[in-house]
């Protein structure tokens, strides 16, 4: 049974995962606006959402470590460094920093409400789960 729930549930916990890891390199990009010589990062969301279903997981995962045969194992997901993309600037600055601000705000605000929508297909979701199994 569980493994059907995780299997309903799997490419919404995964868009959800990948949606809260771009917006921390959005807002990295975002905090290092003035900081000479930063480039912007991001990563393409489909691909790694592809990725990511297919595997079954996000990407590569640390697990914890169990005392029992019984435990159930916590996984938590790590987007390493080398999967992030360098953004390419429409205008160049002096200092060497390729943040364009309105570019990043824009994308900020698109992810957070893409983010928005996926949790809020994802309690529709469950909430038909829950009434299917009420009945």
């Amino acid at each position: 049974m569980i493994d059907k729930l995780d299997a309903a549930l799997r490419f919404s916990r995964e868009a959800l995962n990948l949606r809260a890891q771009r917006q921390e390199v959005l807002a990295a990009n975002i905090a290092h606006a003035d900081t000479p010589n930063y480039k912007a990062r991001d990563f393409d969301f489909a691909s790694r959402l592809t990725q990511a279903v297919a595997q079954g997981r996000g990407g590569a995962s640390m697990s914890m470590a169990t005392t029992s045969a019984r435990h159930l194992q916590g996984e938590a997901s790590a987007m390493p460094d080398a999967d992030l993309l360098y953004r390419m600037p429409a205008q160049s600055s002096i200092d060497g920093n390729t943040v364009e601000m309105d570019a990043e705000r824009i994308a900020f605000a698109d992810n957070a409400l893409r983010y928005e929508a996926n949790l809020t297909v994802m309690s529709a979701k469950i909430k038909s789960l829950l009434a299917a199994a009420q009945q």
